[in-house]
């Protein structure tokens, strides 16, 4: 089961940058916010958890552009993660 965490008076230059990797990642902010706390915490996000980020950085990209961006990219973006 997937747990929800609300944080409350993040810093404006830790959001805009949490924002902006995430646009640059074609992800969404809270995929990028796991991302982050993953790595702070040296851990590994799952197998479902990855495949669920991927699957959201998709319908990211294609909310914005109306067009997907090749499957082959966003996989290895992920693995790099």
């Amino acid at each position: 089961m997937m747990r929800a965490i609300h944080v409350r008076d993040v810093p404006d230059h830790i959001y805009r940058r949490l924002t902006h990797e995430a646009k640059e990642q074609r992800g969404s902010l809270a995929g990028q916010v796991i991302a982050v706390l993953a790595r702070g915490l040296n851990a590994t996000i799952d197998a479902k958890g990855r495949r669920r980020m991927t699957l959201e950085a998709i319908r990211a990209d294609r909310i914005q552009t109306r067009r997907l961006t090749d499957p082959a990219k966003l996989i290895c973006e992920d693995r790099k993660r």
